[in-house]
């Protein structure tokens, strides 16, 4: 390990595939919150037998770095799981849990030191295994209609400024302009725009859409989450389409 992450400790989860993967098997970074109420039950069920759930790194409240199963064994963070054409991507991927109860144990804001932490390891993944900007990605991502982790208050856009993940490119003002109004919109465009971006648009009613476009909301426009398609996230998903 580098400098940068120099400080890491070890607790080593059992759960994880014994069979060694190829390093350029390794094409995804995936954030998770823990929604636990604190570490040392996070850090349990992560490290148990029982749970079958398990990363490689785990971010404590304080922003300590805590590895779980070395990067090139499987960790068990994903589940069921698509990107683009990719599934099941507990296979292509490194997992980072990062300490939050989440949104049933009083979602709070992730604290500068973990923020800090993340960036460090973050970027040594990505430069470690050339991972690309849209294959960083949290857990609601690439499972929308089970997971809202890493949750609204990520700070995907700050994170985007160090290189670590996508934004888009649409002036705020503009943005804020658009939110809420219904003009110029087309669902099947709307669709089309995320799908070719890499979400997985399957969905069997108008509630399923709208935990979708929740999701999106959730990463690209959380000042507000409806599930409700205007023309703010309309020309923010055509931006995302535009420069993939």
């Amino acid at each position: 390990m580098q400098k940068n992450v120099e400080k890491m400790t070890f607790n080593f989860s059992p759960n994880f595939d014994l069979k060694k993967r190829d390093e350029n098997k390794i094409k995804y970074l995936i954030y998770h919150y823990t929604g636990m109420k604190n570490d040392k039950l996070a850090i349990k069920k992560l490290t148990s037998f029982s749970s079958n759930v398990s990363c490689h790194y785990y971010i404590t409240k304080s922003g300590k770095l805590i590895q779980m199963v070395p990067d090139l064994f499987v960790a068990w963070h994903a589940g069921k799981s698509q990107w683009g054409n990719h599934k099941s991507l507990n296979y292509k991927s490194i997992g980072i849990e990062i300490s939050n109860p989440g949104h049933q144990y009083r979602y709070r804001e992730y604290s500068d030191k973990q923020i800090k932490c993340l960036i460090k390891i973050s970027k040594f993944i990505i430069k470690k295994y050339k991972i690309k900007k849209n294959k960083i990605l949290g857990h609601s991502d690439i499972a929308p209609l089970r997971k809202i982790d890493p949750g609204e208050k990520f700070p995907w856009k700050f994170l985007s400024t160090k290189k670590i993940g996508t934004w888009h490119k649409v002036n705020s003002r503009i943005l804020e302009s658009l939110r809420g109004r219904k003009s110029e919109i087309n669902l099947s465009k709307f669709i089309i725009y995320l799908k070719k971006f890499g979400y997985h648009m399957e969905y069997s009613n108008s509630n399923e859409l709208s935990k979708i476009i929740k999701i999106f909301q959730m990463r690209f426009r959380p000042e507000l989450i409806d599930g409700k398609l205007d023309s703010e996230c309309y020309i923010i998903a055509k931006s995302l389409y535009n420069q993939r």
